[in-house]
């Protein structure tokens, strides 16, 4: 039997396959693509988010149809292509996603936009180093400390990426979905609770911002991907 497609797609930090390592053993089992989403990569110079290139590319990944696997901001333009092609989106695993135009208005989101919205609105006035230590300051713990993955331009794609709660998504794709988060930030839970109030399952496996790296995580990505292929009743979102 043909492996069946999944695409893997990062969110800030870490990105390709570097930013899924406890995925890289599911290749023995299923046809894996780790994406790098626009403007990100060692040698690629950072630039404004582009969901629509994102999600573009995730179709093209895709092919005739596949799974989807998902990171923090990865989220908006995995659940995009859901949105606009949902045949070929057989199923979504979304880790800690970043969709908060989907909960903008929830306490939490609303918390978050109040926080950072002045600081995306500086972001043009700001150098890279300002912007990083400013939203450092405001929002990272110490237990969430992002990954820059080496990225000696990490800070400059910091600055440029769109307020979150301003992607263009609005609506939920019916399709097999799978959230998982890290058990430490309310925000993330919020957006979990609400997705799983479309249809989603939602399995809180700690991890912190990176559920996908907890033995549970592992577990249950594989297991979502299993039963998903093999045509049994999962969550849809």
């Amino acid at each position: 039997m043909a492996q069946q497609r999944s695409v893997f797609v990062h969110g800030a930090g870490r990105v390709g396959a570097a930013a899924w390592p406890g995925q890289h053993a599911l290749a023995r089992s299923w046809d894996c693509l780790f994406l790098r989403r626009s403007g990100y990569g060692l040698q690629v110079p950072p630039s404004p988010t582009d969901h629509a290139a994102d999600t573009a590319a995730i179709l093209s990944a895709l092919g005739s149809g596949g799974h989807v696997v998902a990171h923090a901001e990865g989220a908006v333009s995995a659940m995009m292509a859901a949105v606009s092609a949902p045949a070929r989106v057989h199923s979504l695993i979304l880790c800690e996603p970043a969709v908060f135009s989907l909960t903008r208005e929830l306490p939490a989101t609303t918390a978050r936009r109040a926080l950072l919205d002045p600081l995306f609105r500086a972001a043009a006035d700001l150098t890279d180093e300002e912007y990083s230590r400013e939203y450092k300051r405001l929002v990272v713990s110490a237990e969430s400390v992002p990954d820059p993955g080496n990225d000696p331009r990490a800070a400059g794609r910091q600055r440029l990426q769109s307020p979150p709660w301003d992607a263009p998504l609005d609506i939920v794709p019916g399709v097999p979905t799978l959230v998982l988060t890290g058990e430490w930030e309310p925000l993330y839970e919020e957006v979990a609770a609400f997705l799983a109030s479309t249809g989603a399952e939602h399995r809180p496996v700690g991890g912190n911002h990176r559920p996908q790296d907890t033995a549970e995580g592992q577990d249950a990505i594989t297991a979502f991907l299993a039963r998903a292929a093999a045509g049994e009743t999962v969550g849809c979102a």
